[in-house]
């Protein structure tokens, strides 16, 4: 009974205690925190943005517009955790609302999705070697795309061939691969895959530089770019992956965000630099004497006349101009859970720094993505432009540089000084750009649509149609009041051509992904593909013109007609590709890839090509047994696999006829003969690639490396191999010959500080050694102008004599081995390399130089406070080498045209002690090292101050964001070479003779400020 009572007292006590305890504490402050996250340094909203209150459950998620409201139940001061893809996790103390809180971009890019062909990969789980280009880079004013590229991407060498508007670039993705085939990479523009060739938008009339094919592209329309370069990447495009493959993605709408944005510039392009030649027209005449004296004749002046001349026209002062160009682009984006579009439009304009050259472009384009039920979406895509180049004749910028500064650009008239008084045939250069029309239009469509259908879990269907469309015309006329018109057959030349090319594209894939228990995971894609496309030219002119006024328009009035021509060409592509990719316990990765192209460009014996590659990765930073601290992520990759280069034009396997035209009797008449001999055996152009490197992420993201070692061999070289006569022919197109490609890619990103100022860094360095190890046939090279292709020896070699300096007075020339007919003090020397006392072609001549570089690389830093940000980019080339051949024509000293201003330290009985010969009437030129030039550089590429207004003042103004920019391109080039620019290619994407400074049109530096603004 005690026990009884004692047990309901202790419980009547405790009941009040208990109850207590039971009951949920009620809180402190029932406070409410509201927000935005934005990026910290454009303050751009961060939808989606995830915040988190540290150690609660309390989570809520951004919305459209960055901003964020919950009620926290929390006592102020607390710890928010907000973490954003892409961007720094941020721990942060909050004190009261509202809270706006800003993100660093993230620097490491493990868990970014890279496009790969036919899919999309986390850079983590990669196997191959990919680039992204920066997103910074893409934002730079440039009026195509690949520029972009230049000193951002290890393993990229960009050249900028000419600074003509619109003009093409070259690009080599780890070397050259092929002699006479095509070594530019292949572009993939949202799915559509396109060889860049500049010819497709060459009509066949334009005496000039070649405009960009790609230029038809908006810049601001593209959200990433990412390179393929080694073959378990490119493999997935057989027979057109050798060059590797840039994939080009454009700017879609996000879901539940509309936006309205405007983005524009304009800016002043400025030549960066004069080539030194006499401006002087008392010098020049002094020169013009000895050169008649020296070759036995009376000079031309007399001392009074010298005195009497005028000061010298600067023929480069006269053409060259500060030229304007802008940039503006509208654009509206946005979708629902089930709808994604994006619709923009631009316009570009850029004028030449030659006077009555440029480029303008007008671009639209639309993406747009639906839903349509669970299991199937569609979508399609749209690009439309118009380009229009004033395209500068090549011979001008030689005219700028040859003609005599005692010739005025205006006779007394003040009409245009018509030509040269002489010898030399050089018209107005001046007078050229003005009055010659030589116009190049182009109209594209490129579009793209699919559906895809989910026919199980894991496993979808995948149906695209695409068509490139492209219609070009060129227009040329020269009128009779310039040189180049009186001296044609009758006085005036209108010429007009057009082409139309059609490319059309299905693929069909199937892809499957599928997680196998907790550590296998597998994704898989199988597909047929197939392409085709067709070409149609013409050209017609007409010569003789009855008024100038007309121009090309009315070819009907001409007094002579032109031959018209057309032609037409077609090739087709039908594919089998498969890749599988595998992943045990996000340690190990495999990647296996196939392809199978039938392609009408080989022979009969040789339609199909195959295409295998494999590669491996280890996630060694997963294993038990890895306790580095400091090493957030490591991973090693090899690969190897077999690759192809179509690119060879269309029915090179043919035997084919051309017309020919001969007289039979009194008539004339039009019959055919072979032009060449059919081999059905043409196969495909074959690289073989090894790969090995590694992925590794330090100190919390705060430095990335990427390092890869590769190896490249290309066998089956087309080249024209010499053949007997008794066939009717000189040579025929065989699979002969290889080459080699080794080297290293570093690619370095560190964020240096991190807090509210922050400095971030991007190195990229790339070496690459070319050899060139059989021709074939027992050929030991192939020779083109200074250029050579020499087994032992790199692509883009340069042949000549080594020059052993000048004959001076006290040598005994007699004795000394002489070339041509050069025998007396102040002429040329040089060595005698085969050492059997004479100088000869065949036996003198020798490698004197190469134009590929030993080292390129670029550097980026990037440094931000409180919405301004300065953003620089270094990018440099060490060790290639340029054949000066404007400098070879300045220093013939002859008298008939102007000459360098080392001219002025030419070789004369009281100043012996030089490297200009003597001037002398009519000398030849030759190939000698005297030419070639190191063209090494170091180029302050881009320089972009920007200031983003802060939120509260977006708030004010009702704006989302507002950036304001200033940008200086080609600031500055640290280089001892002396010509226009140390980076040029006469020939644009030829690789045999690469590195020739001949006329080109020099590059520009350029200041443009602009606008960004986002409703």
């Amino acid at each position: 009974m005690k026990n009884y009572v004692r047990a309901w007292t202790w419980t009547v006590l405790l009941c009040p205690l208990l109850s207590r305890a039971q009951t949920p504490a009620r809180p402190i402050i029932n406070s409410t925190l509201s927000g935005q996250v934005v990026d910290r340094q454009t303050r751009e909203p961060l939808p989606g943005a995830a915040i988190h209150i540290k150690g609660t459950t309390h989570r809520v998620v951004a919305d459209e517009h960055g901003k964020f409201n919950f009620v926290t139940g929390q006592k102020f001061p607390y710890i928010l955790n907000v973490s954003f893809i892409g961007y720094q996790a941020l721990e942060t103390t909050i004190s009261g609302s509202p809270a706006v809180i800003g993100l660093a971009q993230a620097n490491t890019t493990l868990n970014d999705v890279v496009v790969v062909g036919y899919g999309t990969q986390k850079k983590s789980d990669l196997t191959g070697s990919v680039a992204s280009v920066p997103p910074r880079a893409l934002q730079q004013p440039v009026s195509s795309f690949e520029k972009a590229l230049q000193g951002t991407v290890a393993g990229v060498q960009v050249t900028q061939s000419s600074g003509q508007p619109g003009s093409g670039v070259s690009i080599r993705i780890r070397g050259s691969n092929s002699i006479t085939g095509g070594n530019e990479p292949l572009y993939v523009i949202d799915g559509f895959p396109i060889y860049n060739n500049n010819s497709y938008a060459d009509a066949g009339v334009t005496a000039g530089p070649s405009i960009n094919a790609l230029a038809s592209l908006n810049t601001a329309d593209i959200e990433s770019i990412d390179v393929l370069k080694d073959a378990s990447a490119t493999a997935i495009y057989g027979s057109r992956g050798a060059n590797g493959v840039v994939i080009i993605t454009t700017r879609k709408g996000r879901a539940g965000r509309n936006e309205v944005s405007y983005n524009g510039y304009y800016g002043v392009q400025q030549v960066s630099g004069k080539v030194g030649v006499l401006t002087d027209a008392k010098e020049w005449a002094r020169i013009k004497n000895e050169a008649r004296v020296n070759a036995g004749k009376a000079p031309y002046y007399t001392e009074q006349q010298i005195a009497a001349l005028p000061a010298g026209t600067d023929w480069q002062d006269a053409a060259f101009q500060t030229a304007p160009l802008q940039d503006h682009q509208l654009s509206i984006a946005g979708g629902d859970e089930k709808t994604r579009y994006a619709l923009s439009g631009g316009y570009f304009k850029q004028e030449g720094v030659l006077k009555h050259t440029g480029f303008e472009r007008y671009s639209a384009r639309l993406n747009l993505d639906r839903t349509l039920n669970p299991r199937f979406k569609a979508g399609a895509s749209l690009t439309l432009s118009q380009t229009k180049a004033d395209v500068a004749n090549f011979n001008v910028v030689r005219s700028l540089l040859l003609m005599p500064p005692v010739v005025p650009v205006y006779d007394e008239s003040g009409k245009y000084t018509y030509q040269s008084a002489f010898e030399t045939p050089l018209g107005n250069p001046v007078a050229t750009l003005e009055q010659e029309v030589n116009k190049t239009t182009t109209l594209r469509a490129l579009g793209n649509a699919y559906g895809e259908y989910r026919l199980l879990e894991g496993l979808s269907a995948r149906v695209s149609i695409g068509v490139d469309a492209i219609s070009n015309k060129q227009d040329r006329f020269i009128p009779s009041s310039l040189y180049q018109g009186a001296n044609s057959t009758a006085n005036s030349v209108a010429t007009i051509g057009n082409r139309v090319t059609t490319t059309w594209l299905n693929e069909n894939t199937l892809t499957y992904t599928r997680k196998l228990g907790a550590r296998h995971s597998l994704n898989a894609v199988a597909g047929f593909t197939q392409q085709a496309f067709r070409t149609e030219n013409t050209t017609a002119g007409a010569e003789g013109f009855v008024t100038d006024l007309l121009s090309y328009h009315d070819l009907g009035s001409g007094a002579i007609f032109s031959r018209p021509g057309s032609s037409s060409s077609t090739w087709a592509l039908q594919s089998f590709l498969a890749r599988v990719n595998y992943t045990y316990d996000e340690r190990f990765l495999l990647t296996v890839t196939g392809r199978a192209d039938g392609s009408s460009r080989f022979g009969a014996h040789n339609k199909w090509g195959y295409f295998p590659s494999a590669a491996l990765g280890w996630n060694i930073n997963r294993e038990k047994f890895f306790h580095a601290r400091a090493i957030d992520h490591l991973k090693f990759r090899v690969s190897a696999g077999l690759t192809g280069n179509q690119e060879i034009g269309q029915f090179q396997s043919l035997a084919t006829l051309a017309n020919v035209l001969y007289y039979f009797g009194n008539n004339l008449v039009v019959g055919f003969a072979p032009n060449r001999i059919g081999n059905p055996d043409l196969s495909w152009e074959k690289t073989a690639q090894y790969d090995a490197g590694f992925d590794a992420s330090l100190l919390k993201g705060r430095i990335n490396v990427t390092l890869d070692a590769y190896y490249k061999r290309t066998s089956n070289l087309l080249l024209n191999v010499p053949i007997p006569y008794t066939t009717g022919q000189t040579t025929a197109l065989q699979n002969y010959g290889t080459v080699s490609n080794k080297g290293i890619e570093l690619s370095l990103n560190t964020d240096n500080i991190r807090g509210p100022f922050t400095w971030s860094s991007g190195l990229v360095l790339s070496v690459n050694r070319n050899e060139v190890l059989t021709l074939g046939g027992g050929a030991d090279y192939v020779i083109s102008g200074p250029s050579i292709a020499k087994v032992g020896e790199p692509l883009g070699s340069f042949f000549g004599f080594k020059t052993d300096g000048i004959f001076q007075t006290g040598d005994d020339i007699a004795k000394l081995p002489v070339y041509l007919t050069k025998n007396k003090p102040g002429d040329q020397r040089y060595v005698d390399v085969d050492g059997d006392g004479k100088i000869t072609e065949s036996g003198d001549r020798t490698i004197i130089g190469n134009a590929q570089p030993k080292l390129i690389g670029g550097l980026t830093n990037t440094v931000a406070w409180k919405g301004w940000e300065l953003s620089v980019l270094l990018q440099g080339s060490y060790g290639n080498k340029v054949f000066n051949q404007n400098k070879q024509q300045l220093e013939i000293l002859s008298g008939q045209q102007n000459v360098a201003v080392s001219a002025l330290e030419r070789w004369r009985t009281d100043h012996s002690g030089n490297t200009v010969p003597r001037p002398f009437e009519d000398p030849a030129a030759v190939n000698s090292d005297r030419f070639v030039e190191d063209a090494s550089y170091l180029r302050l590429k881009n320089l972009t101050l920007s200031y983003s207004l802060p939120r509260a003042a977006l708030e004010a103004i009702r704006l989302n964001r507002v950036k304001v920019f200033f940008t200086a391109q080609n600031l500055h080039t640290w280089t001892r070479y002396s010509g226009y620019d140390p980076e040029i290619n006469r020939n644009e994407q030829t690789t045999l003779t690469q590195g020739i400074d001949n006329s080109v049109y020099p590059n520009a530096k350029t200041f443009t400020g602009g606008l960004s603004v986002t409703f």
